[in-house]
């Protein structure tokens, strides 16, 4: 299944995507909310005639750093032992095609796709085992940088936080194996990225497991995963589109704040 959620004539919605991609796709209404067994209003739209959004609003983004060995070794690192944690705030997320606004304070902001987890119950202490369980499902997130203000802080909040660093989409997907999924990023066309997630350093399960033993985690909640070796540069003017495995592709444009 896969969970969008859309502005429509009437207002916004949680949808089922109905249709294979490059077809005449349909959105189908769910009622209050995607999480356990959706129920339908009945209403459904051409998904070409509404507005595809971020598909949750998390209460908290939960990012994992240096979690493929190449990106940690091009940051000048060797690869932690340990999950890195760190966080990105509600209102750093954006939709597709929403565009990502660069700040005026910062010389160098950089593009980081991400496989992102999406919480879909109220857990703690999860064991790996167990993580699935309590996972809605995976879409496509990507990491904004200000890396100029992440080295000049020696943190990582402000460079990470800013408004439109948390793009996000298109949809949910429920049923996709998250192991080894082919991620590739791309730069006005030119691919930029190109790894899989058979290469995280530690795997969802283990993501999860880590994670809750410090923080409860809510449904819809997201957790990126880490970004593989390749991040670099954007500019105004520019797009930036990742595509993972199963998932399709989240695109955006560039812009001067």
């Amino acid at each position: 299944m896969r969970i969008g959620r859309i502005a429509h004539p009437q207002g916004v919605a949680f949808v089922s995507i109905e249709g294979e991609p490059d077809t005449d796709q349909v959105a189908v209404e769910i009622a209050e909310h995607p999480f356990g067994e959706p129920t339908y209003t009945g209403r459904r739209w051409p998904l070409a005639d509404v507005r595809v959004l971020a598909p949750i609003l998390p209460s908290k983004v939960v990012c994992i750093g240096k979690n493929y060995a190449d990106h940690a070794r091009e940051m000048g690192g060797e690869p932690p032992v340990d999950p890195v944690i760190f966080m990105k705030p509600s209102t750093s997320v954006i939709g597709p095609g929403a565009s990502i606004r660069l700040p005026a304070d910062s010389t160098q902001v950089d593009f980081e796709g991400e496989l992102a987890a999406v919480v879909g119950a109220p857990c703690r202490d999860v064991s790996p085992a167990k993580a699935k369980d309590v996972l809605l499902g995976y879409t496509i997130a990507n990491d904004v940088t200000a890396r100029d203000q992440q080295k000049a802080d020696g943190q990582w909040t402000r460079a990470k936080g800013h408004d439109t660093f948390c793009p996000l989409g298109p949809w949910i997907d429920t049923t996709v194996d998250p192991a080894d999924l082919r991620i590739r990023t791309e730069l006005d066309g030119a691919v930029r990225q190109d790894s899989t997630t058979a290469n995280l350093l530690h795997d969802v399960p283990a993501l999860v497991a880590w994670i809750s033993r410090v923080m409860t985690l809510l449904p819809g909640d997201v957790i990126l995963t880490g970004t593989p070796a390749g991040v670099g540069p954007m500019v105004a003017g520019q797009t930036v589109a990742i595509t993972v495995q199963g998932l399709g592709t989240l695109r955006n444009p560039v812009v001067q704040r």
